[in-house]
């Protein structure tokens, strides 16, 4: 998949981490349904690799389905076995390297210019600003983009409603949102619920979707 293509054009990754992995599909399918294009399994989370393989048979081949929190060679082959055509890291790694050398486009997590030179360096197609908040938040990303004006950052941690379109205003690509978007449906909680945060996100990212 072209994921620099999808980040552009649909701004928004969304992060399944659940303790119940029924719920945790079933979270992944709501969000399908309710037009959330790009989706991210956690690792750390429960049966994650079941999620995602049972996910992919019921999306079909052509859904972009990403794994999320890969950390090692084995978490990237173990990922793309279950059906993930993208991975994500919170840092620069084995995982990340693997992911590459594989084919699979890598959204890697950086936090300093020393970390984004390294994974430019890498091969990564995209570069996950982690922990956005605690970084400095959208000022920190307009410090970021006066030297590397091109690059596609996609700040993830702490991003609600409103930092997601503060994010996207400072020129962010795309914003990456777990808990705020998906609560406690993971876990078991309201799918009611997830579908509404689902369609208020949607409306923030689409006044910057191209």
């Amino acid at each position: 998949m072209d994921l620099r293509a999808a980040l552009t054009a649909h701004r928004l990754v969304a992060i399944v981490r659940g303790n119940d992995p029924d719920a945790a599909l079933r979270t992944v399918l709501t969000l399908a349904d309710e037009g959330i294009e790009l989706i991210e399994v956690s690792l750390t989370g429960e049966g994650a690799l079941t999620v995602v393989e049972r996910a992919r048979q019921t999306l079909g081949p052509d859904r972009p389905l990403g794994a999320g929190t890969v950390l090692t060679a084995d978490d990237t082959r173990a990922a793309r076995e279950a059906g993930a055509d993208f991975v994500v890291t919170p840092a620069l790694g084995e995982g990340a390297g693997a992911a590459v050398a594989a084919g699979l486009p890598v959204l890697a997590g950086v936090m300093t210019p020393t970390d984004i030179v390294t994974a430019r360096g890498l091969g990564a197609t995209a570069l996950k600003i982690f922990p956005a908040a605690q970084a400095g938040g959208p000022a920190y990303l307009e410090a970021l983009r006066g030297p590397f004006p091109h690059e596609p950052f996609v700040p993830v941690g702490g991003v609600d409603e409103a930092a997601a379109g503060a994010y996207l205003a400072a020129g962010a690509t795309a914003v990456g949102v777990g808990s705020p978007l998906v609560g406690d449906a993971a876990d078991g909680g309201s799918i009611t619920g997830l579908r509404a945060r689902a369609r208020a996100f949607r409306a923030v990212v689409e006044e910057f979707t191209p």
